[in-house]
């Protein structure tokens, strides 16, 4: 499977329904950008509906079909980095699946293209680290969230996800001290204090890993797994259901690998 290559203009040509004209006069400058804005606005509607379809696809294990809807959606849009982020963890999935070293590539091509496009998509970053390690570059995994955080000092979210990996490393201590620094930044980061509670639950500082995950859910009622957590911690129950969660339509979850449709039971 390629990565799509394009020809900018050609691909507005073919997504919009015109071609690339130079204009020689200057007052007809004015008359094109302002014909084209709706021409682009819909690419960009497009582009959105496919990667949503994309992600719908993929959620139910057609990949192939998945891809070229992602495709689509960057051609009409190519500077929408969640199609492009969305094309990537296709192929991190299909290299996690296949153990394939080409999808590994490929993948890693397409995430810091996205990244190129929006340097702070906290989820290509993510997924860039989780790559790096699994593919035994562990250190530059660390130095690729470790740069982010220095280039994005005001950005909360980058010390969420370095304290992750440190979490993921079983490092508490390191992870504890970066969601100190997200929280500092932004005290309204849920993630942050989801993760906190996290940390302190796991080492046996229940109360205080109760009032984080109530700080957290408080910020944002989407994280269903605090509910749970909140539950347990409250009334010290156990296997309390966590309410469902939304739909995912705009990326795919590049954790969780869905069978393909043909390998599904």
């Amino acid at each position: 499977m390629q990565n799509i290559t394009w020809n900018t203009d050609l691909a507005m040509s073919r997504c919009c329904g015109w071609l690339p004209v130079r204009v020689l006069y200057p007052e007809w400058g004015l008359c094109c950008c302002v014909l084209l804005l709706p021409v682009l606005t819909g690419c960009r509607i497009a582009a959105e509906g496919q990667n949503a379809q994309g992600v719908r696809l993929f959620e139910q294990g057609r990949w192939e079909s998945a891809v070229d809807q992602f495709q689509r959606a960057s051609v009409n849009d190519p500077e929408n980095a969640d199609a492009i982020y969305n094309l990537a963890a296709v192929h991190h999935h299909r290299a996690r699946t296949l153990k394939n070293r080409s999808e590994f590539d490929q993948a890693e091509e397409q995430y810091r293209r996205c990244l190129r496009i929006a340097p702070n998509h906290v989820d290509a970053h993510r997924a860039l680290a989780v790559l790096l390690a699994a593919t035994e570059r562990v250190e530059l995994a660390e130095q690729h969230l470790r740069r982010w955080a220095a280039q994005s000092p005001e950005l909360s979210d980058a010390r969420v996800e370095l304290a992750r990996f440190y979490e993921e490393r079983k490092q508490p201590e390191q992870a504890k001290r970066f969601l100190q620094e997200a929280i500092a930044i932004d005290q309204n980061n849920a993630r942050a204090w989801a993760a906190l509670g996290r940390l302190r639950e796991r080492s046996g500082d229940r109360n205080q890993a109760l009032a984080n995950y109530q700080r957290g859910y408080a910020l944002d009622p989407t994280q269903a797994p605090l509910a749970q957590r909140i539950a347990a911690l409250s009334n010290g129950a156990r296997g309390v259901p966590a309410p469902a969660g939304e739909e995912r339509t705009r990326l795919v979850d590049v954790e969780r690998t869905p069978a393909p449709a043909g390998q599904r039971r």
